[in-house]
């Protein structure tokens, strides 16, 4: 029974949503990210980058009493302004390739992550899980929802789709050409039939954010030590989350790009291959992969199709069966010599539209040697990896959507 509840959240003005909502402070370079501080005093990356107002570097702990005054100027000035009710929203994007997701924006419970109803696929590292742990104890906010999965449900997407034939709160399009929009579940029947649909659920699943996760699992353990008068009904005791049907999640493949072939020649390296997997050249032109188990490469300027040699290894449980465990297991590892994926400089990983062409020409320029295409991991692959309680290798997945920081906020 997965509990999934509404909450009042804090808002940007509806005059100013499209100038507050930022995109995942990481993704802007240094110029992007120095011409919309410049330019956008609206923009939420001011919270989160209180620093630059004051032209000058900050310890970890000014920045995180900084970004709480940041985010207290915002709503002292009107910018944020908190819903008087807790209310469900339904958050669509449409992306520029036309893709739509809709999901629900939602408070889950931190319970249910302990007790394993909200499924985990990936590791997390420690230090991190407590820095941003950290972080939310003393901002008292979180402006990133975790991004969840559950089975599709019809009498959820009723719901949705009835609450979209009214005006939307929200509609803006970015620089990027997503238009997003958000809706208010507000109507008391609605947030009852929601919640008893979730309820009915056996799991759902973290599809994206399991450090923000943890960390807000972990708030929620010291808080409760806190608080002599917990009940468990706190604000601390969920984390904000979206919500998408399975059906709706897009998932992407991670491809690998090496530096060096560990020491062999391309023809040593080939004969290495060779004995695990049915190899052809496909010369120049550029080769994708359709199937499972089945990669391509790109080395010394030709592409080559690599088909598992299926009798040499075991698929014998979800993990194993993997693509991006199959290429660990039989390459990365044993013939390049590359055992730790998160930290291993020698590897690094790339996405994308037309992400091939680019490793294509990352190789070609000598920045790498070679580099490997795999074909996308399933929503059941996911699954069955976090219902065996196993956990995927670093960069098996990127998953779409990616949300806008600053819509929807959860205060605790």
């Amino acid at each position: 029974m997965a509990k999934i509840v509404p909450f009042k959240a804090v808002r940007p003005a509806r005059d100013k949503v499209s100038l507050v909502a930022s995109r995942s402070y990481q993704s802007y370079t240094q110029d992007e990210l120095e011409s919309r501080l410049d330019n956008n005093p609206f923009s939420f990356l001011h919270i989160i980058n209180p620093g630059y107002k004051y032209h000058k570097d900050i310890t970890v702990k000014e920045r995180y009493t900084l970004v709480k005054n940041r985010y207290l100027e915002f709503k002292e000035d009107g910018i944020f302004v908190e819903d008087e009710k807790p209310n469900f929203y339904i958050y669509k994007i449409v992306n520029r390739d036309g893709n739509i997701f809709t999901g629900i924006v939602a408070a889950a419970s931190s319970e249910d992550y302990k007790n394993d109803i909200i499924k985990k696929h990936e590791d997390t590292i420690e230090y991190r899980e407590n820095i941003f742990k950290d972080y939310l104890k003393t901002v008292g906010f979180n402006a990133e929802p975790v991004l969840l999965t559950y089975p599709d449900n019809e009498v959820i997407a009723n719901i949705i789709t009835e609450v979209q034939k009214e005006r939307a709160e929200f509609e803006f399009t970015t620089h990027f050409r997503d238009t997003h929009y958000l809706w208010l579940v507000d109507n008391t029947t609605s947030i009852e039939q929601i919640k008893k649909e979730f309820e009915s659920l056996e799991n759902i699943y973290i599809a994206d954010g399991h450090h923000r996760s943890a960390s807000s699992f972990l708030l929620s353990e010291d808080l409760k030590s806190d608080n002599d008068a917990h009940t468990g009904n706190e604000t601390y005791n969920f984390f904000m989350s979206y919500l998408i049907p399975e059906s709706n999640l897009k998932i992407h493949e991670f491809n690998r790009l090496v530096k060096d072939l560990n020491g062999l020649t391309k023809d040593a390296f080939l004969i290495k291959l060779d004995a695990i997997f049915r190899l052809e050249n496909r010369g120049p032109e550029l080769y994708i992969p359709s199937r499972k188990h089945h990669f391509s490469m790109y080395l010394d300027g030709e592409f080559y199709s690599l088909y598992l040699r299926k009798h040499n290894y075991s698929l014998d449980n979800p993990l194993v069966a993997l693509d991006t465990q199959i290429l660990y297991k039989t390459v990365l590892e044993p013939i390049l010599g590359i055992s730790d994926l998160r930290n291993n400089t020698r590897i690094d990983y790339s996405h994308g539209k037309n992400d091939l062409i680019n490793i294509k020409s990352k190789v070609d320029k000598g920045e790498y040697v070679v580099g490997f295409g795999l074909v996308p991991i399933s929503i059941e692959e996911m699954k069955a990896i976090a219902n065996a309680g196993l956990t995927m290798p670093p960069k098996s997945t990127f998953i779409e959507p990616k949300l806008r920081s600053g819509i929807t906020i959860y205060e605790f």
